[in-house]
């Protein structure tokens, strides 16, 4: 008689792996450490996923998800995903997300909102964006060094697209007088990213966290970006 998987099973196996695959990295991470956190015995990780490959592959799908939709995608024990098809999930991913609206709205030279509100709209969406996505960001960026066809998916396609828009974005409206200059504007587009990637992400693995609301910390944050980047 086949053994019966508990319902949430599945729930907490992902949920535990990618807690798992985020302190240690892809390479590190082997099931029985997976087993481990579960406080089950290894085989019984086989029951639900074929492999580590399939796990990984759960989590990347399933990071952000909310609770209700953490459900297999196929029949269970989910088999080993096809050469490349994690990747291609991460490409997907990427490519629903892109460049923030309000920010490819300002670069295809649509009529800008006055005052500070176009500069405070895109770097809200920017951060609304991180933070929707902060277990998937933070399970990419840890095992990406892992893996070498992520980490190009991630660094170039995904971070490197939003550098490039800010970079266009902050060029063009200091050229109007809007934004401040900066010897580099690359360099103040990556801080912009950089200082919403650790607030909005990073900040909730921190090792020493500040104990701060997330809806504080997100105004404090673009308050303090807008205040360095306007034009007074």
């Amino acid at each position: 008689m086949p053994r019966l998987v508990p319902p949430d099973r599945f729930r907490t196996l992902v949920s535990a792996a990618t807690r798992v695959f985020i302190a240690q990295g892809y390479r590190r991470t082997q099931m029985a450490d997976v087993a481990d956190a579960l406080g089950v015995a290894k085989g019984t990780l086989y029951l639900t996923v074929e492999s580590k490959e399939a796990l990984f592959d759960s989590a990347v799908r399933l990071a952000d998800a909310a609770p209700e939709e953490v459900v297999p995608f196929g029949p269970l024990p989910l088999p080993t995903p096809p050469p490349g098809a994690t990747l291609r999930e991460v490409e997907k991913i990427v490519a629903n997300e892109g460049v923030p609206p309000a920010l490819a709205a300002a670069l295809e030279g649509k009529r800008p909102r006055r005052g500070r509100t176009e500069l405070e709209a895109i770097l809200r969406e920017l951060y609304a964006m991180l933070s929707r996505h902060r277990v998937g960001i933070k399970l990419i960026d840890r095992c990406a060094s892992d893996y070498p066809e992520l980490a190009g998916v991630w660094y170039r396609v995904a971070r490197g697209s939003v550098v490039d828009a800010l970079t266009r974005f902050l060029e063009v409206r200091a050229r109007r007088g809007r934004l401040r200059r900066w010897p580099e504007p690359a360099v103040a587009a990556r801080i912009v990213l950089e200082t919403e990637t650790y607030w909005a992400v990073h900040r909730h693995w921190d090792g020493s966290p500040q104990r701060i609301d997330d809806a504080v910390a997100e105004d404090t944050v673009i308050a303090f970006l807008v205040a360095a980047l306007w034009q007074e």
